[in-house]
């Protein structure tokens, strides 16, 4: 049996992964850190939508959970705009849907209009939901990561290794988009 410590096709077939997508070592790895970053994104959500509602009675998705602490960052107002580019979306329609269901919640306000320019800003409630979740993230997360040897340093590799693989996607969206097929 293989102990894991084999060469990347080797360590895939002895988990029983026949990635479709991989025919060479290289191809292997990227299919198992596309899968790695898959369970992980929705681990993550999972975490923020229970923490949240450990400290809210509300039923928030993680994006709109990400989408309050990011109104939060830095305590200044942010628009729609700074919203899709500091969460690297594009997709308007679902922002704002999550920006109406965290004001119905009573969590963020909207003030401006079209002509001066319209901004998002978290509530009181909105920042007592958001300390009280800091406060749940130390004593769950944090703390369970500080328990992990050398983990600081892991983390620092892998945020470094995730802005990277963000930026080639990017680079590698825009050059498939090139390449769409047509349907006409």
């Amino acid at each position: 049996m293989n102990n894991g410590e084999g060469p990347p096709r080797e360590r895939q077939e002895a988990l029983g992964r026949n990635w479709h997508l991989a025919r060479t070592p290289t191809e292997v790895d990227v299919a198992e850190i596309e899968y790695a970053l898959m369970c992980a994104y929705e681990a993550f959500g999972r975490w923020q939508a229970e923490c949240l509602a450990s400290v809210i009675d509300i039923a928030a998705s993680g994006a709109e959970n990400a989408m309050l602490h990011i109104i939060r960052m830095n305590d200044r107002p942010k628009t729609i705009k700074d919203l899709a580019r500091m969460t690297n979306r594009e997709d308007i329609p679902n922002i704002q849907y999550s920006l109406r269901k965290l004001i119905k919640a009573g969590l963020v306000v909207r003030e401006g209009s079209g002509r001066s320019g319209v901004t998002y800003s978290v509530t009181a409630s909105g920042r007592a939901a958001t300390d009280r979740y800091a406060d749940i993230r130390a004593a769950l997360l944090i703390a369970a990561i500080d328990s992990v040897p050398d983990f600081p340093r892991k983390l620092e590799d892998a945020t470094r290794t995730l802005e990277l693989l963000t930026g080639i996607y990017e680079q590698v969206a825009r050059v498939a988009a090139t390449h769409r097929h047509s349907n006409r």
